[in-house]
Order: structure tokens, then sequence, then C-alpha cells
């Protein structure tokens, strides 16, 4: 009994001393937020078994580490930017470009912040169904003549892999270059035979952050969520689709999936290639910059338009750990502050920091249509008890929320004014904002601005106003489970 006691005792010493020292090492020695910071220390202190398990889960910060040192932009790219930048800065006035006017802050800053060059010769298609999204880009893979850069945060081996495979591999055999790269996360059931199969016909192949013991990854943070595709350096694809039947067929627990993808054509293709050539490097080792043939017209670019050209501005923008600046959050907030008449949000998941909750907060509250529209429906109840939550705040502050009900919402964008849209990857939460490596579009044009938000309007069709009173209507039970997970909302 005694020696029982004994044992427990320094059990529960080397665990407070575990304790003091992650708290520590939370505090003094990582760059996080100050909610964040409380949270963790909560969770050590309170739940000190539960809080030491989830630390070394998903705690860690990895974002100051050598993991990321290799993803340096080219030198010449950095040039190109910086040209066009002082463009910016020496010729807006002269330009009659309403856009060039009204958002140069926020085009200068991708510009210097993330290498994001502004790029107007492009036409774009949208996808909201999963079958049209996937149908067009296999028939641009059949039509590929040079190379093929593939890059998904999830593949899943079924029906729909195997056709895009197939297709991959008869490109592969005619000589055209094929490289796929996936996040050891979403891919971690792909089996062995057929990646070994494409392999053996030539394709390349690259695993971001792969699992240290077979298909069981500890790195739950930090993964790549990024859904790039680039066919000859001419037409591009990003969005929120990965690679999976229920992306086409939906589900029986989820029904339909509505989703939102660009396919691209034009110069900002360049910018996902650029993307893409930067996470192929750090996952593979192989540098792609060594080969002007990707990169050329991403070097030579010019701001100004010829007469005649179709003109669509857009800017491919980047963020995660190893980002210096919070980049696609920043765009969000920006559009948000510029917003008069009225803002739209489609994400599966809402879960904002203060600076992006205080803008939506402001701009409800100054009299701007804010509209937010989220699943009817969790696939992680914690996370929907926390988007639930923060909707509420909102609906304090005068905004309005919509459920979707025809199936699963896992679009992601911002919408204002029916002249600006940031859509792609990220997802409005903590997660996407820092912890995730993340990929949008961020274009300035009232057609497709118009368009996406005409889409959204339809979406509310499919929806339920989730109201001010139906929130504080709530029950004691969920009024519990959204209080626990919004506390916990920095670690989700």
């Amino acid at each position: 009994m005694f020696e029982f006691l004994k044992t427990g005792h320094i059990g529960f010493v080397h665990l407070f001393y575990l304790n003091l020292i992650l708290s520590i090492v939370i505090v003094f020695f990582q760059r996080r937020e100050p909610r964040t910071v409380w949270t963790w220390l909560l969770a050590l202190n309170f739940l000190p078994v539960v809080g030491v398990i989830l630390y070394l889960l998903i705690g860690q910060d990895y974002r100051k580490s050598k993991m990321f040192k290799l993803k340096t932009v080219d030198d010449s790219i950095r040039k190109a930017a910086l040209k066009q930048e002082q463009f910016f800065s020496n010729n807006v006035e002269a330009l009659n470009d309403f856009y060039a006017k009204e958002y140069q802050k926020l085009m200068q800053y991708n510009l210097m912040s993330g290498g994001s060059l502004m790029t107007m010769k492009n036409s774009l298609d949208i996808f909201t169904d999963g079958n049209a999204k996937f149908d067009t880009l296999i028939e641009d893979i059949k039509n590929a003549k040079e190379y093929i850069h593939l890059q998904y945060y999830i593949i899943k081996q079924d029906y729909l892999f195997l056709s895009i495979s197939k297709e991959l591999i008869k490109k592969a055999d005619e000589g055209v270059e094929v490289r796929v790269l996936f996040d050891g996360m979403g891919g971690r059931f792909m089996s062995k035979k057929i990646l070994q199969r494409m392999k053996e016909h030539g394709i390349k192949l690259g695993i971001f952050f792969p699992a240290a013991l077979g298909k069981i990854n500890f790195r739950i943070n930090y993964r790549n969520h990024r859904k790039i595709a680039v066919i000859d350096g001419k037409i591009g694809y990003v969005g929120g689709f990965n690679i999976g039947k229920e992306y086409v067929d939906g589900s029986r627990k989820f029904g339909h999936w509505r989703d939102t993808h660009l396919r691209i054509v034009g110069e900002a293709v360049n910018g996902l290639e650029l993307r893409f050539g930067l996470d192929w490097k750090y996952a593979t080792k192989e540098d792609l910059f060594v080969n002007n043939r990707y990169f050329k017209q991403l070097i030579e670019m010019d701001y100004v338009p010829s007469e005649g050209d179709n003109i669509l501005r857009m800017q491919i923008i980047s963020s995660g750990p190893d980002s210096e600046t919070k980049l696609i959050r920043d765009n969000y907030i920006e559009i948000i502050n510029h917003a008069r008449n009225h803002i739209y949000i489609h994400t599966p998941y809402f879960i904002p920091d203060e600076a992006f909750m205080s803008a939506l907060n402001i701009a409800a509250r100054s009299g701007v249509d804010v509209r937010l529209m989220i699943p009817c429906m969790p696939d992680h109840p914690f996370v929907y008890s926390a988007t639930l939550s923060w909707a509420g705040t909102l609906l304090e502050a005068g905004g309005k929320v919509y459920t979707y009900e025809k199936g699963f919402l896992h679009a992601k964008s911002v919408m204002a004014d029916g002249k600006v849209v940031c859509v792609g990857t990220a997802n409005m939460d903590i997660r996407s904002f820092e912890l995730n490596f993340e990929v949008n579009a961020m274009i300035y044009d009232e057609e497709i601005a118009g368009e996406l938000e005409d889409n959204f309007m339809r979406d509310i069709y499919d929806s339920k106003e989730y109201t001010l009173a139906m929130y504080k209507n709530r029950s004691l039970i969920q009024r519990i489970k959204e209080q626990i997970s919004r506390l916990l909302s920095p670690l989700l």
C-alpha cells in the first residue's frame, strides 16, 4: 500500500515538473496569441495528463524551426515582385484602374509579404459540383503536352483516384512529366501497391510530413491543406475539393458536397506553379527552380495590360507556419474592412481569431449586411459547437447566419460589395490562419465576384436562417458544449 502511494507520489512530482517545463516553454519560447497561451496553460494545469498528451500531439510550435527553412523563394521571383511593387508606388495614380487605386495597399502588401504578383491576363471557371470539376480536370490531364503537377491534402484510394491515376500513367508513358504531392495525414490510406505502380511508370511522388510509424501520424498540426493542379503552366486549379468519391457522389452521412473550386487559365497559373514548386522542394528536395521552363512567365510578367487583353486581376496568396504574416487571414480582414454594402462568407468551420472577429463585428454594427453560411451538421462535434458559439457572437453584433441544409458545405470564401472575393483552401478558423499550409486566389473583378455572390444567394434557398432568438433559446446542455468548445477553440 505504502509502496503504491510512494510510486504515485513520484509520478505526480514528475508530472508536475513536466507541466512546469512545458508551461515555461509556451510562455517564454513560443510566439503565440495570448488567448492560445492561456488555453494551453489551463489545459496543462487543470487536466495534467490529458493536457500533456494534447500538447505532444498538437501543441508543439515548429514555426521558427529549421523544418521550413528550405522553402525560400527564388531571388529572380523576389526581384519580379519588387519591380512590380515599385511600379505600383510610382504609377498607380496614372492608371485608369479603380481596383489598382482602391486596393493598392492590399496589392502591395501581398507583393511584399508573400511575393504574390498581381496578374491581369486571366480567365476562370467556377465549379461548385465535384463531378464537373473532376471531369474537366481529367480532360485537361488527357490534353497535357509537357507536364502535370497535382497537389492535394486528401487523396483517397477509390474509383475517383483510380480514374485519375489511370490517365496520369497514360500521360507518363507518353513522356509527359507527372508529379503528385499529397499530405502525409490526408493520404495515409493510399496503398503502397498503387503508389509503386505509379512510380514504375515514371510518375514522381512526394509526401508532405509522412507518418513516422506506418499509417499512424502523430503530427496533427502543420498539415498541407493546399489543393493545386497545374497543367503545362497554362491551366491551374485551386479550391476546396479533395480527391475522394464523397466529393463527387456525396456520402450517407453528409449527402451532397457543396464546395467551390476554380479553373484558371492565364498568368495567375504561375502563382500556383510557384506554390507547388516550393512545397515540392521541401517534400522531395527536388529543386524545380533550376529550370526556367516552369517559372519564365512569372519572372517576366508586367503589370500593364496590352490593348484588347482579357483583364481579370488576381493574386495567388498563401500562408502557413513558415510565413512571417498571416497573409490569407489579413486579406479576409482587409476585404471586411473595405466593405461598404455587404459581406458574404462561406466556411465549414468558423473559429476566428480576435482580429478577424473584431473586424466582422465592427462591420455588422456599422450597418454592413454581414451574412455567414455554415454547415447544418458537424463533421467534428467539438469544432461545430465552437462554430455555433462564434456564430452567436456575430448574431449579437447584427449579422445573419445560415445553415446549409442540402448537404455539407465545404466552400471557403469571403466576398464583398460585388467587387472582390478571396476563395481557396483556407477556412475561417485559427487552424487555417496559423497552423496549416493554405493557398487562396484573391480576385479583384466585378463579374467573378458577382457570380460567386449569386452562388451564395442561391445557397440561401437551400439553407435555414439561424436567428438570434434560436441562439438565445438553445438548451443548457448545448450552451455548456459551446462554452467548453469555445474555451478550447485555440486548440481546435
